[in-house]
C-alpha cells in the first residue's frame, strides 16, 4: 500500500502538458509490453518516470461551491459510478432536475474520465463540480494506452490525456485530502485495456459545521479475488483516521465472484447454478456479506463500521442482462464465447438477467437514515445514463 498526501507541485494544467509532450508520444512503444513488471524493467519506462509519478500522484482540486454552506441536521451523501462520464451531459441535466440529487451535499464519484474519447475527452469531475456548484478532488488511478474496452475502443476519436479515476464533490470546504494507491487485483497490462497505475482511494475531511467528518471514495477491483476486495479495504481504513465520524461509499465491486481469471470466473459461476440461480440472486447477490464476501464486512464491522443501517439492503444497484450488447462485448474480451449460451441457459427462468448490489455505505460515528437506491436516475429522457444506479443515504453528526 502507499499513502500519499496532497501533491502540490503540479497543476492539473502541467499535468495535461506532462502527458501530451513527454508520455503520450511513447503510447505506441509502450503498448508494446506484454506485462507492467516487463514494462517497469525497461529503460523506456525509467526514463519517462520523472513525468510519470507527477502525472499519478497529483490531486487535482477547484473550487466552485458557494461559500458558507449552511448547518443542516442532516448531510446527503451520494454515491454514483458514472461509467466514465460517458453520458455526461445527461448526468448533468438530471443531477439539475432529479429531486433527491438537487439536496446533495457530498458526491462519492467513482469511475471517472479526464481526456478520455469514449467520454467526449472531457474533465468529467471538473465538469460536474464547475457546472452543479461543488468543489472537487480527483485522484488519477490509471493512465490508459488505449481507447478502453469493448465498444470503447470503436468510439471516433484518439484520446486527449487518458486518465481515468475517482472524485469527491462537496458543497462543504474540504480539507486534508489524500490519495490512497491501491494495490492490483491483475496486471492491468495484461490483457487488451493496456493502462498504467492501479485502483486509488480518495479520502478528505468535510468541513461539515460543528463536527468535520472523514468521506472516503471507494472503488474496489472488479478483476479479483474476494479476498482481495478484502485487503483494498483494509488498506484504506488503515490510512484514514482512526477515530471520529466517517463515511465510506462507491462501487465495491461485491459481485461474490472471483474474477482475477476467466477461469476462476467460469467456475464459480458453474458453482451458482448448482446452488440454483434464483436461490444465488435471492439470498448471495443481493446479499453478498452472508457467505462470499463475509470477509470484507467482517472487517468493517470490526473496524466499527456499519453497513447494515445504511443502504437499502436486497435492492439491487447494477442489472446484468445477457442480451445488453455492451456487458457482453466487454465480458467477451476475457470469458470464452461459448459462455453465453451457457449464461443465457441458467437464466432462462429469469427473464435473460439477474440483479448484484455492488454499491455501498459504511459510517463509523454517524448516524446513517433514508438509504434509497435511485433506479429512477437512469429513466430519463436520455435514457441509461450509467451501468450502475446511484445510491444515497443522509447522516447525522451531532
Amino acid at each position: 500500500m502507499q499513502i500519499d498526501e496532497r501533491a502540490e507541485c503540479s497543476s492539473s494544467a502541467q499535468v495535461a502538458e506532462l502527458i501530451r509532450r513527454d508520455l503520450r508520444p511513447h503510447f505506441e512503444r509502450l503498448i508494446e509490453f506484454p506485462s507492467t513488471p516487463a514494462l517497469e524493467a525497461s529503460s523506456l519506462f525509467a526514463s519517462l518516470r520523472p513525468a510519470y509519478h507527477p502525472v499519478m500522484e497529483t490531486v487535482h482540486t477547484g473550487q466552485f461551491a458557494k461559500p458558507l454552506a449552511p448547518r443542516k441536521p442532516a448531510y446527503r451523501i451520494l454515491a454514483w459510478n458514472v461509467e466514465r462520464g460517458k453520458e455526461l451531459a445527461g448526468q448533468i441535466e438530471m443531477f439539475r432536475r432529479h429531486e433527491y440529487l438537487l439536496d446533495a451535499d457530498v458526491l462519492l464519484l467513482t469511475e471517472t474520465d479526464v481526456g478520455m474519447a469514449r467520454s467526449g475527452n472531457a474533465d468529467v469531475a471538473q465538469t460536474l463540480a464547475r457546472e452543479l456548484g461543488y468543489d472537487y478532488a480527483f485522484v488519477p488511478c490509471y493512465l490508459s494506452l488505449v481507447k478502453g474496452s469493448g465498444i470503447e475502443r470503436d468510439i471516433e476519436g484518439e484520446n486527449d490525456l487518458g486518465l481515468h479515476g475517482n472524485a469527491i464533490l462537496s458543497r462543504y470546504p474540504m480539507s486534508n485530502i489524500q490519495r490512497i494507491s491501491l494495490s492490483n487485483g491483475i496486471d492491468k497490462m495484461a490483457g487488451n485495456e493496456k493502462r498504467l497505475g492501479s485502483q486509488t482511494a480518495v479520502s478528505a475531511t468535510i468541513e461539515f459545521p460543528g463536527r468535520p467528518t472523514t468521506l472516503a471514495c471507494v472503488h474496489l477491483d472488479a478483476n479479483s479475488t474476494q479476498r482481495h476486495r478484502m485487503e483494498q479495504m483494509r488498506d484504506i481504513l488503515d490510512a484514514i483516521p482512526a477515530a471520529g465520524p466517517a463515511l465510506l461509499g462507491g462501487d465495491w465491486n461485491t459481485t461474490t465472484f472471483n474474477s482475477s481469471t476467466a477461469f476462476h470466473a467460469i467456475m464459480g459461476y458453474w458453482l451458482r447454478v448448482f446452488m440454483g440461480p434464483g436461490r444465488v440472486i435471492r439470498n448471495h447477490f443481493l446479499h453478498p456479506y452472508r457467505w462470499f464476501e463475509r470477509e470484507l464486512f467482517q472487517l468493517l464491522e470490526k473496524r466499527g463500521f456499519d453497513y447494515r443501517g445504511c443502504n437499502k439492503i436486497g435492492d439491487h444497484s447494477i442489472f446484468y442482462h445477457v442480451d445488453d450488447f455492451a456487458q457482453h462485448k466487454g465480458l467477451a474480451e476475457w470469458v470464452p464465447l461459448w459462455c453465453f449460451a451457457f449464461i443465457r441457459w441458467a437464466l432462462k427462468d429469469h427473464g435473460g438477467g439477474c440483479p448484484l448490489l455492488i454499491d455501498w455505505f459504511a459510517s463509523r460515528e454517524a448516524a446513517c437514515k433514508n438509504p434509497v437506491v435511485l433506479h429512477d436516475v437512469n429513466k430519463g429522457p436520455r435514457g441509461k445514463l450509467s451501468d450502475h444506479d446511484a445510491i444515497g443515504v443522509d447522516i447525522t453528526l451531532e
